[in-house]
């Protein structure tokens, strides 16, 4: 009933029906930046304010029955009013819940390479457009079960590999939002939704949540189930959430039916040396953890190596060497209309099974020495991308602070750091696999410093 109230109530919101078809209009940069909340977004964006107060999932499960139906109208009228400029989504058609529970009454967004029921999942690729869903991925079925309403599908770089979605970054237009969750990070980032689902393989959560000011977690691998998920590189892809706090993200990790974990106080690490970044990041992450040391958080170096980048360049390879495979068929039937996809499966072919072979032994290898390294300092801080998110949007920017991670299965949570002017910074936490608990706590504690 509650549902039905709010569908019957949007009449007067015209949304095409409350289906966006692809929105392809050319960005008036210059009206976005003109708008109230345009404005402070393009100088330092701010948390989204809805207006019927419901911007964080903290505020959403406080919220009465009453309130979750008023937010979610707010929530279509942003998409109305913003989604000409950001490209955040593929299709929006909210569709009722199949249960009640934590998440009764609260929208949420999924990435178009999942597949969703009577919905588009046209896998961000022009080839399929107009390709409508069978049945529901597993982690949608999850999330509708405990009374989410899915409110449609996010945009996403084609088959969740590198070629730009139309998506533009919500805090300024004119630089990309990351990849290949472009559309779930951009659409939490302007308060379209609270919660959004997207994949990584490389960085394609992380990455865009770091460019985009969000908060954005890779569970453990295997966590979640990947049933009805267009694969790329089946030992590494992972569902990934997006929230607009570290405390929300912790809410929706209980909410999803996960052990929460408790309190815990240890020395944080930090890889010595760190990989290469840009001076915006290494000023930013220094000055962050200057800040830390100073409220009694004790830091030390972890020492690394060029393990990192190495792990980077197995992550690639391995991503190389699956996806050709997966994607060969495709490739066959299609060819360069697959764009970047289509190079990839040509290199990829050309990968001899012995070095994809060295590269999974090394992966391995080093589950083993960063395992034991965590025993001393059981969470990891590094930045969550080499700078600011990329001005032009040819690309979506480089995934080398994720990938390592990503290679070893870890958990990991890109959260903002503090940032006086300029374009959003993230800092990332991991921890050892299956301590995804510890490692959302820890980042709760760390933004309640940092106050980001």
């Amino acid at each position: 009933m509650a549902f039905a109230a709010v569908i019957d109530a949007l009449s007067s919101v015209s949304v095409g029906s409350l289906t966006l078809e692809h929105r392809r209009a050319r960005v008036d940069r210059r009206k976005f930046i003109a708008t109230g909340f345009g404005a402070a977004m393009y100088v330092r964006a701010p948390r989204p304010k809805n207006p019927d107060g419901l911007s964080t999932l903290t505020q959403w499960m406080d919220a009465t029955q009453s309130e979750r139906e008023q937010g979610v109208k707010a929530c279509l009228n942003r998409i109305e009013e913003m989604d000409s400029s950001v490209h955040a989504w593929v299709q929006v058609s909210p569709q009722e819940p199949t249960g009640t529970g934590r998440l009764s009454g609260i929208p949420f967004g999924v990435k178009d390479i999942i597949e969703t029921k009577g919905l588009a999942t046209e896998f961000g690729s022009p080839i399929y457009k107009g390709r409508i869903g069978a049945a529901d991925a597993a982690i949608v079925q999850d999330v509708r079960k405990l009374g989410g309403i899915l409110l449609g599908k996010t945009q996403c770089t084609p088959f969740a590999y590198k070629t730009p979605s139309p998506t533009r970054n919500p805090r300024d237009l004119a630089h990309t939002p990351g990849g290949s969750s472009s559309g779930s990070a951009a659409a939490v980032a302007v308060g379209m939704v609270p919660i959004a689902i997207g994949t990584q393989t490389r960085g394609s959560v992380l990455r865009p949540a770091s460019f985009c000011g969000v908060t954005g977690f890779k569970p453990t691998y295997g966590w979640f189930s990947m049933e009805g998920v267009l694969p790329l590189a089946k030992t590494q892809d992972t569902l990934g959430l997006f929230t607009q706090s570290s405390a929300d993200m912790l809410l929706l990790w209980g909410a999803l039916g996960n052990d929460d974990g408790k309190e815990e106080r240890f020395a944080l690490g930090v890889p010595d040396p760190l990989q290469e970044v840009e001076p915006e990041m290494a000023n930013a992450f220094a000055r962050t953890l200057s800040v830390l040391r100073n409220e009694g958080v004790s830091i030390r170096p972890v020492k690394m190596g060029n393990m990192l980048d190495k792990l980077a360049s197995a992550n690639e390879l391995i991503m190389f060497y699956e996806g050709a495979r997966i994607h060969k068929q495709r490739y066959e039937q299609y060819g360069s209309r697959l764009e970047d996809l289509a190079k990839l499966v040509e290199d990829g072919l050309k990968i001899p099974t012995e070095k994809y072979d060295e590269a999974m032994r090394y992966v391995a290898t080093c589950k083993l020495q960063v395992s034991e390294r965590m025993k001393a300092t059981p969470v990891i801080l590094t930045p969550a991308a080499p700078g600011p998110a990329p001005l032009g949007l040819s690309s979506t920017g480089d995934p080398k602070m994720n990938a390592p991670w990503t290679a070893l299965g870890t958990p990991a949570i890109s959260i903002p750091l503090p940032v006086p002017n300029g374009l959003p910074l993230g800092l990332q936490l991991t921890a050892d696999r299956g301590q995804d608990a510890r490692v959302l706590r820890t980042a709760v504690h760390l933004q309640s410093i940092l106050g980001t």
